[in-house]
C-alpha cells in the first residue's frame, strides 16, 4: 500500500485521539507538549482518573498544574519551568531524577518498564513518507519506538534536518492534523528557552561573565553550551567574538550560535568526531530567518540525546570546552544546577556527562558559570556559599570541578587543594560577602 493511503487512514481528530486514553494510563509528552492533543486530553478531566502525565518541560498552562487536578492527572516533571514552578514549590507533582541520556523509556517505581502512550509533534510527511521531529529531537525517536500507542500531532511548519531526526508514517499509530499555534519560534519544536518566557534586557554583569569565559576558549575548541539564564546569553554578549575555527557539540544551539555557523566562525574544522558538523539534539534560539537557514542544511546533524550526551563520545573530542549554568557553589567546588535546599528549580540535564567528557578530552575544560548573587525579598544573597543548604542536590561533585566563573573572575579549581579552592572561590564572590565567607571558611576549612 502507498504510504499516502496509510497516512490518510491514520488521521483522526484530537478529541478522538484523546479518547484512546483510559483511567490509570501513563501518557508521556514530548517536549514541548503537543498542544491540540494536550488540550483535548485536559478537557476530559471529569471523565478520567489517575492518568499519569510525564512532561519533559511544561510549556503551556493547560490547567493541570493547578490544585484540584491531581486526582485526574498526576504530573511527573523532568524540567521545572515558569509554568509549573508553583506546582513544584507546593510539591504537587513528582520529579524525575533520571540522568537525561538514560531516560528511555520511563520506569515505574517498581523498576519494571511501564506501558505508556506517547504524544509527540512531527512535521507533515515528505515525498517518501518520512516525518521530521522539527528542530528538537532529544529522546523522541526512542520514546516513540518503545510506546504502546503512538499519536503524533502534525505541525506543517516544522523544519527538517539531517542526522537521526526522522520517523516514517508506518511507525506511528495515529496522526492529528489540528495543530494549534503556540507562539514560539516556528520550527523550533520546543526546548529552546525553557517555558517560552520572554527574555529581558541582559544585566550588565553578564557581559563581564562572557568576557571571562571567552578567555577560556582557545581557537579550534569544540563547544558545549548548556541551557540556563546565564549561559544562553553569553554568545550574543561577545563570548565568541574574535574566535576562529570552533566546533559545536551540545544539547541545543543557544542564541547566537547559528549566525556563528553561517559566518564560518563555528565550522568544525578541527573536530575529532563528526568533523565539519554542528551536532545537537535541539536547534533553537534563532530567528525565523536563522531557522529557515538550518532547514535541510547538511552542516547540522540533529541526533538523539543518548549520543549527544554520551560521555564516551565527548571524551573523544579534543579541546572540548563544556560551559554550563549552576545555581550555587560551595567553597570546596561542589555545585548545584537543580535545587537550593529541597526546593527544585531546574534539572541536572546532561551536565555531569559533559563534565566527565571534558575531563577525558585531550586539553578539555569544564566551565561552570553563575552570577555572584541572587535576589531575594530580603536583599541579595551570595551564590558562593560556605556550604550548600541542607537538602541541596549536588549536580557535579567537587572531584569533577574545573573552572567556576562569576562577574568577578575565574576560580581555577582543577588540581588545587582544599584551601586553595576556598581562597579562589572567595575571590570571585561578590565583595559584600567576602568577609563573611572568610569568617565561615576559617571555621570550616582553613
Amino acid at each position: 500500500m502507498d504510504w499516502k493511503d496509510v497516512y490518510k487512514g491514520k488521521v483522526v481528530s484530537a478529541e478522538t485521539a484523546a479518547k484512546m486514553v483510559n483511567s490509570n494510563d501513563y501518557v508521556v509528552m514530548a517536549s514541548l507538549e503537543p498542544l491540540s492533543l494536550s488540550l483535548a486530553l485536559a478537557a476530559r478531566k471529569e471523565e478520567l482518573r489517575n492518568v499519569k502525565v510525564y512532561l519533559i518541560a511544561a510549556g503551556f498552562d493547560l490547567g493541570w498544574y493547578d490544585e484540584g487536578w491531581d486526582d485526574s492527572f498526576p504530573i511527573i516533571l523532568q524540567v521545572p519551568t515558569d509554568v509549573s514552578q508553583e506546582m513544584v514549590n507546593r510539591r504537587g507533582c513528582d520529579i524525575s531524577l533520571d540522568f537525561l541520556p538514560l531516560r528511555v523509556p520511563p520506569q515505574s517505581t517498581s523498576e519494571t518498564l511501564e506501558d505508556y502512550i506517547y504524544f509527540v509533534t512531527v512535521s507533515a510527511p515528505d515525498e517518501h513518507g518520512f516525518c521530521s521531529f522539527g528542530a528538537s529531537l532529544w529522546d523522541k525517536k526512542s520514546r516513540l519506538k518503545n510506546a504502546r500507542l503512538k499519536i503524533a500531532e502534525v505541525n506543517p511548519k516544522f523544519i527538517r534536518t539531517y542526522g537521526d531526526n526522522f520517523v516514517h508514517v508506518s511507525e506511528i499509530d495515529y496522526f492529528v492534523e489540528e495543530h494549534v499555534s503556540r507562539g514560539v519560534t516556528p520550527g523550533t519544536g520546543g526546548m529552546g528557552t525553557l517555558g517560552g518566557k520572554q527574555q529581558k534586557e541582559p544585566e550588565p554583569y553578564l557581559k563581564t561573565i562572557a568576557q571571562y569565559v571567552s578567555e577560556l576558549i582557545p581557537d579550534g575548541s569544540t563547544l558545549q553550551i548548556g541551557l540556563g539564564r546565564t549561559t544562553e546569553r553569553l554568545v550574543r554578549l561577545g563570548m565568541l567574538d574574535n574566535k576562529h575555527d570552533l566546533g559545536f557539540h551540545s544539547e541545543i544551539t543557544v542564541p547566537g550560535i547559528i549566525p556563528k555557523v553561517r559566518d564560518g566562525i563555528v565550522n568544525g574544522k578541527y573536530k575529532t568526531v563528526d568533523n565539519g558538523k554542528v551536532v545537537a539534539t535541539g536547534v533553537g534560539g534563532g530567528t525565523i530567518e536563522e531557522m529557515q537557514w538550518v532547514d535541510r542544511n547538511p552542516l547540522f546533524q540533529v541526533m538523539e540525546i543518548s549520543y549527544v550526551g554520551d560521555a564516551r563520545v565527548l571524551g573523544q573530542l579534543d579541546n572540548f570546552v563544556a560551559i554550563n549554568n549552576v545555581l550555587a557553589v560551595d567553597l570546596t567546588g561542589q555545585t548545584s544546577a537543580e535545587s537550593l535546599g529541597t526546593r527544585t528549580m531546574s534539572t541536572a540535564g546532561g551536565q555531569c556527562a559533559f563534565a566527565v567528557g571534558a575531563w577525558f578530552s585531550k586539553n578539555g575544560r569544564f566551565v561552570q558559570v553563575l552570577p555572584s548573587t541572587a535576589p531575594t525579598p530580603n536583599g541579595p544573597v551570595s551564590r558562593v556559599m560556605p556550604v550548600l543548604p541542607t537538602g541541596t542536590a549536588v549536580t557535579v561533585p567537587r572531584t569533577l570541578a574545573d573552572c567556576v566563573v562569576t562577574e568577578y573572575g575565574v576560580a581555577r579549581l582543577k588540581g588545587r587543594t582544599l584551601k586553595q579552592r576556598v581562597n579562589a572561590l572567595i575571590d570571585i564572590a561578590h565583595p559584600d560577602f567576602r568577609a563573611e565567607l572568610r569568617k565561615e571558611a576559617a571555621k570550616l576549612y582553613l
